[in-house]
């Protein structure tokens, strides 16, 4: 049995000091700045800086802090602990990593083992006991490896470590998105709230206008006509307070469902959106595809593709196996072989031809596709950080303009309780102060969701590092 399990020690060695001899490297996967040069067209120059930045420091992490809201900390958290769609890219995760793990047992022997008993029924008890115990047993180990030689294995390898850095990127890509979209979601939930409540304000102001009206129709001030469209007004708010409950309750299921809740329109929504964080830095164009999780991504399915045209290549070249085993009969007779074989491709139709166009094809498409997200990642920034500016402007707009329909809507009030205007004028300026009112709710959310696009196009993580 010792002499058995030297000799499986030293040709599991042997095996070993063969693949180390007889390896040989695999041509290296292109670089990050080889990659750009050779997917971008010659057209395409990557600036120094994103042309509507205002500032190009380093991107700073946590930015889901800086709305400095706990209760959308606490929202992000239970989404990622609780989303179902996060636990898919969870799952394909831990699919990859197994793949990564079953294309890596290629470079390994494989051992088995057999053992068998049997017994001789002889039929005469004066034979069997000549001939001795009748029970024979039979053991045996047998160890098989692949010589890659010429790296066939290994580029598969690489092609499945790569696939999984991929699907990881996917997921932490995913994990962002999540949280963006939780950010949004809230602040559109905040939203909804603040014009419900505005509907309901503006119910209120139309209550007050026909009870005015009223009173000045009875005492013969103005005709019945006022009344009517007094009366229209009120209802036209009351149709436009139950569109805000529909949109509200949308909001809050919308919501509910990303944080794997069941869609009841049962949470609560904060009274006012968050105050605007400060200015945010966007940092360099050249380090925005290292940065960002989808164009990591990209990159490492460039890679996998690469391998696989390599292993698709090298498929065509002949595989050297050795193969070991010992057996051993009734514990004490022991036999050990030691063999070598090799097998190539004579013919086979142009069927590796084929596989190998297939694999040059999926790398060109690769190499593709990457170059299209960066362009597209780049095209993000720059509309976002433009955008950033473009709301700024208008936001102000909207609050001097807000402001001043109010006011013009307070003198023309007192107006119209004097006899100086009639009813139509008064309608008119309190449908513009109502469109300001809305606008300017609708553009402080609007400058909020584009901060939340902005941090996810470039690619800055939601958590502090």
């Amino acid at each position: 049995m010792l002499k058995y399990l030297l000799l499986s020690v030293t040709l599991v060695s042997l095996l070993g000091i063969v693949g180390i001899i007889t390896g040989c490297a695999v041509k290296p996967e292109p670089t990050t700045q080889e990659l750009q040069t050779e997917v971008l067209p010659q057209t395409t120059t990557i600036p120094e800086q994103f042309s509507a930045a205002q500032d190009n420091g380093k991107v700073d992490s946590g930015w889901l802090d800086s709305f400095s809201d706990p209760k959308l900390n606490a929202l992000a958290a239970e989404a990622l602990q609780n989303n179902l769609n996060l636990q898919v890219a969870q799952a394909q995760v831990e699919r990859a990593s197994a793949l990564s793990v079953l294309a890596g047992a290629a470079l390994k022997p494989t051992v088995g083992y057999g053992v068998e008993a049997s017994q001789s029924n002889i039929g005469n008890e004066q034979l069997e006991a000549l001939a001795g115990d009748s029970m024979r047993y039979n053991a045996g180990l047998a160890i098989s490896w692949e010589a890659d030689v010429w790296g066939r294995v290994r580029t598969g390898v690489a092609a499945a470590e790569a696939a999984l850095q991929a699907t990881q990127a996917d997921y932490e890509f995913a994990r962002q998105s999540l949280v963006a979209s939780v950010a949004k979601a809230w602040f559109i939930c905040i939203e909804a709230k603040l014009q419900f409540s505005f509907a309901e304000e503006v119910v209120t102001l139309m209550e007050k206008t026909l009870n005015v009206v009223t009173t000045k129709q009875e005492v013969g001030q103005i005709p019945m006509q006022d009344v009517h469209l007094a009366k229209a007004n009120l209802t036209s708010a009351k149709n436009s307070l139950e569109q805000t409950v529909l949109a509200m309750e949308r909001s809050q299921r919308g919501l509910e469902t990303l944080l794997g809740r069941y869609p009841a329109a049962d949470i609560e929504a904060a009274n006012q959106l968050p105050g605007f964080p400060g200015d945010l830095p966007a940092g360099l164009p050249s380090d925005l595809i290292e940065r960002r999780p989808d164009l990591q991504a990209a990159e490492r399915r460039v890679a996998a593709a690469f391998n696989l045209t390599q292993q698709a290549e090298l498929a065509k070249l002949p595989r050297f196996s050795l193969t070991a085993s010992g057996a051993f009969n009734n514990l004490t007779d022991t036999i050990a072989t030691l063999g070598a074989g090799i097998v190539g491709p004579l013919y086979t139709g142009g069927a590796l031809e084929a596989q190998v166009d297939i694999a040059t094809a999926d790398q060109k498409a690769a190499m593709a596709q990457y170059g299209q997200k960066a362009l597209t990642a780049f095209q993000e920034v720059e509309n976002s950080l433009s955008s950033e500016a473009t709301l700024f402007r208008q936001n102000s707009y909207l609050d001097s303009i807000e402001s001043d329909y109010r006011k013009s809507m307070e003198l023309v009030m007192d107006e119209y309780d004097v006899g100086k205007v009639d009813l139509l004028s008064v309608l008119v300026v309190q449908g513009q102060w109502i469109g300001s009112k809305i606008s300017l709710i609708n553009i402080q959310n609007q400058r909020l969701l584009q901060r939340v696009d902005l941090h996810l196009a470039l690619g800055g993580s939601f958590v502090s590092e």
